[in-house]
């Protein structure tokens, strides 16, 4: 079976596998080839994946599945993958926080931007006759 994951920044992951345990809070499942279709919502998670000996881990946020002939798509909003559950666990963590400190600096700049375009408005008397 094909396995595809996609995130807003692009591919991350397409390859062959021989099956994939999805794993959420409260319940997991496995896909082998031929399996039904199927589509579903994963919050948050991980996917072990697994060819012959080899298994890797994807740890994922705010995800769709979706198997169908053979293939299975993964969109997400985040996800990494690692040689262990914690490991890809541990790096999306991480990303995650990193993205969140500079959502809050992003943040904090354009707060001071619009003060200081309000104060320069203020000083150039703008739409004053």
């Amino acid at each position: 079976m094909r396995f595809l994951v996609s995130t807003h920044q692009g591919k991350l992951y397409d390859e062959e596998l021989d099956h994939i345990i999805v794993h959420m809070v409260d319940n997991e499942f496995a896909i082998l080839k031929d399996h039904i279709p199927l589509v579903c919502v994963i919050p948050y998670g991980y996917i072990k994946m697994v060819l012959g000996n080899d298994v890797l881990y994807l740890a994922l946020s705010n995800g769709v599945l979706e198997f169908k002939n053979n293939v299975a798509t993964i969109i997400a909003q985040e996800a990494h993958a690692g040689k262990s559950e914690d490991s890809a666990r541990d790096h999306l963590n991480a990303i995650r926080k990193e993205r969140l400190e500079l959502n809050r600096k992003d943040q904090g700049d354009f707060t001071k931007q619009e003060s200081d375009l309000l104060d320069n408005l203020k000083k150039a008397r703008a739409g004053r006759l």
